[in-house]
């Protein structure tokens, strides 16, 4: 018995030895520089945040997408670690900006954006409730429910600013006046049209130099999500806001018809159509998230990390928080975007800095659905003090790109071409909503220069770079100078508006790239980029229109004409459809083993979406597979190669539809369908049940 507890007593002992080294060698992750700290909501309250601002005495105001306006006390859960919630207002138009403004010497008041006008409210005699909800500033409605206002945010000469979301009637359209707009107001509530081009400009900021820089989402003439610097004049690419250029007080005198969808590259367009503003950074669809939302430059002092100065952008979609280094070359605005914090817990709307330099993040997901499960939250991110290894900041050279990291890195991977790669890609302005990734080419790299404090590596191109697109720089062979660390992000997305001028890189012979190194690196992915367009068999088939047929290769599991053997037509028809929330209109279907099925997938959604009939069970993983799937994705209509994947429609537009024809099944059970657009799978599934 004494030798059995012994034996007993090693082996724990040796187990938990054993576990303790495996969390040794874990490699950290984001969680151990940013923590995630969750405001616990009492129950009844919808917390839907639509806006967020900060009171002088530490507390959060609120505002929520169902009318209300909360002040939340105690917000960095001190003492009792509990919050307070008190509601100051109520009845509101859906209110998504929020902004506390000094009003006198020892008086302030909240600035409201409802969808036709900013209010003021008023608490007139000191209970912490409105007593007065004064309007400031209005607007016109048509009722159109995508009709969505925002802001106000302060500009740095006491004006404020707000933005006017386009209306949905089968692509954006301005049917009220100043839709699509982004407008100036004083302290009198007096308006100055300010610029236009805007589709959901949901999130704006200005930085402490006064720049304004807005954040927009794929659609209509918008290939991908994109951050642009807007100037008193400048359009922004959607051409429905132009509607109202013709206005008194109109900046500009540029017309819808003015602007041609040819598919051309946004940034060659720009030469010859006056007054278009090309993006300062391209967030890549799905590679960085897929609805940017609110804007944050880092005023810290360095209380949150080693980004001061830089800017943080907001995902609904995707619930995370990514980043942005800006760069002025030539009198132009551009910079990279890198990942920074995934796995917050609803669709993230706002963003706004604490007192201690933490970031409190408010979030809601109805009708926008996220990948965070919840229906709504207010979180907040906290720099641990942990410096973590990272890109800091990516720079444009004459020759190639310069990039600065956090850390020293090791000499051995930070000299060595084959631990970079670099690739570059565009997209089509077009009025289509979005775009795949175009004219995608591998950059091959000559050499690389480390500085000797091993901070920064100079990637020199052995080839000129493209401007006006956007240069994938990778990492992934890098190390830190002790060996032992990886990047914790090893990707950047830089957009090269301007080639900076200088003196080229002199590289040393021994840091030469070879040409077999240059032909080792993994460029696959671009080029496959280009050859699955033979995946896209045929163009969805508008609503009442014809498709347009292209050459293709035809996939079995993806057969849009029905087959001649069926001579009597289909055993039975199914037709999904699509409704708010990232949902199907059909959660279940049946359908006879064996049997021809015409499957008709209508997607009458205002987003882009596929129909993916997969084996039991895989509707998760297949999802994630298509996530995966980087720069080959819309190119492969995010249908990954898998044999869990048994058939699919293409990725379809807005208001389309497209049928395909298969048999089902010999084998009974529960299939499933799925739309694998990244950030879908996991809400937008439904049972495809295979009955005797």
């Amino acid at each position: 018995m004494k030798k059995q507890l012994i034996q007993s007593l090693v082996a724990v002992v040796t187990l938990s030895l054993f576990h303790s080294f495996a969390l040794a060698q874990k490699p950290p992750g984001e969680d151990d520089y940013y923590r995630i700290v969750t405001l616990p909501i009492p129950d009844g309250i919808q917390l839907e945040v639509g806006g967020m601002t900060s009171l002088p005495d530490g507390r959060l105001a609120v505002s929520t997408r169902r009318g209300d306006v909360w002040l939340i006390g105690n917000p960095y859960m001190q003492g009792s670690r509990q919050p307070t919630f008190k509601r100051f207002a109520t009845g509101l138009h859906e209110p998504l900006g929020l902004l506390y403004r000094t009003v006198g010497p020892h008086k302030g008041e909240l600035f409201a954006t409802q969808r036709g006008e900013v209010t003021r409210l008023i608490d007139t005699d000191g209970d912490e409730v409105a007593d007065e909800y004064r309007a400031f500033y209005k607007w016109p409605l048509s009722g159109n429910y995508h009709q969505y206002s925002y802001g106000p945010i302060p500009l740095p000469d006491g004006d404020m600013v707000i933005t006017l979301n386009l209306d949905w009637i089968g692509r954006g359209a301005s049917q009220s006046k100043w839709r699509g707009w982004m407008l100036k107001l004083n302290d009198k509530g007096e308006m100055t049209p300010w610029a236009t081009g805007l589709r959901s400009p949901a999130g704006f900021t200005a930085l402490r130099d006064g720049s304004i820089f807005y954040a927009e989402n794929q659609g209509d003439w918008v290939g991908s999500g994109r951050v642009t610097h807007l100037e008193k004049g400048d359009f922004a690419g959607n051409p429905a806001g132009l509607r109202w250029s013709g206005e008194p007080g109109s900046p500009l005198a540029l017309k819808p018809e003015d602007v041609p969808s040819t598919g051309k590259p946004m940034f060659e367009v720009a030469k010859t159509v006056k007054n278009l503003k090309v993006p300062a950074v391209w967030f890549p669809h799905t590679l960085m998230g897929i609805s940017t939302s609110d804007i944050k430059e880092d005023t810290t002092n360095g209380a949150f990390g080693p980004f001061s100065g830089q800017l943080f952008v907001g995902d609904q979609g995707h619930s995370k928080v990514m980043r942005m280094s800006l760069e002025k070359v030539n009198g132009k605005w551009q910079g990279a975007c890198f990942p920074f914090r995934e796995g917050l817990q609803s669709g993230i709307l706002r963003m706004m800095w604490g007192q201690d330099g933490s970031m409190f993040v408010g979030m809601t997901s109805r009708g926008w659905a996220a990948t965070g499960k919840s229906p709504f939250g207010v979180q907040r991110l906290v720099w641990t003090g942990k410096m973590p290894f990272e890109m800091k900041t990516i720079r444009s050279k004459p020759d190639g790109f310069e990039i600065e990291f956090t850390l020293p890195v090791d000499r051995k991977t930070g000299e060595d071409p084959a631990s970079y790669s670099l690739n570059s890609f565009t997209y089509k302005y077009h009025s289509t909503y979005g775009s795949p990734i175009e004219d995608a080419r591998p950059v091959p790299i000559r050499g690389v220069v480390l500085s000797q404090d091993g901070r920064t590596a100079r990637i020199v191109a052995d080839t000129t770079l493209r401007e006006g697109y956007i240069h994938e720089v990778k990492a992934e062979g890098v190390k830190s100078a002790s060996g032992t660390l990886s990047l914790l992000h090893n990707t950047g997305y830089y957009t090269l508006n301007a080639i900076a001028p200088g003196e080229v890189a002199n590289v040393p012979a021994r840091l030469m790239a070879s040409a077999s190194a240059n032909a080792m690196h993994d460029h696959s992915s671009m080029m496959a980029s280009t050859s699955a367009k033979a995946g896209m068999a045929a163009k969805p088939v508008a609503k009442g229109g014809k498709a347009t047929p292209v050459k293709a290769v035809v996939s079995a599991k993806r057969v849009v004409d029905m087959p001649a053997t069926w001579t009597n037509g289909p055993d039975q028809t199914i037709s999904i459809g699509t409704k708010p929330g990232l949902k199907f209109d059909t959660e279940k279907v049946d359908v006879k083993a064996g049997s021809r099925i015409k499957f008709v997938f209508n997607n009458n959604d205002d987003m882009l979406h596929n129909c993916v009939i997969v084996k039991p069970g895989t509707a998760n993983a297949v999802g994630n597979q298509a996530l995966r799937l980087n720069l080959n994705g819309a190119k492969m209509n995010y249908v990954p190669t898998s044999s869990d994947v048994l058939f699919h429609t293409n990725i379809l537009q807005p208001e389309s539809a497209e049928s395909i024809y298969f048999t089902a099944p010999t084998e009974p059970g529960d299939y499933q369908f799925v739309c694998t657009f990244p950030g879908h799978s996991s809400l937008m599934q439904g049972t495809l049940r295979v009955v005797k």
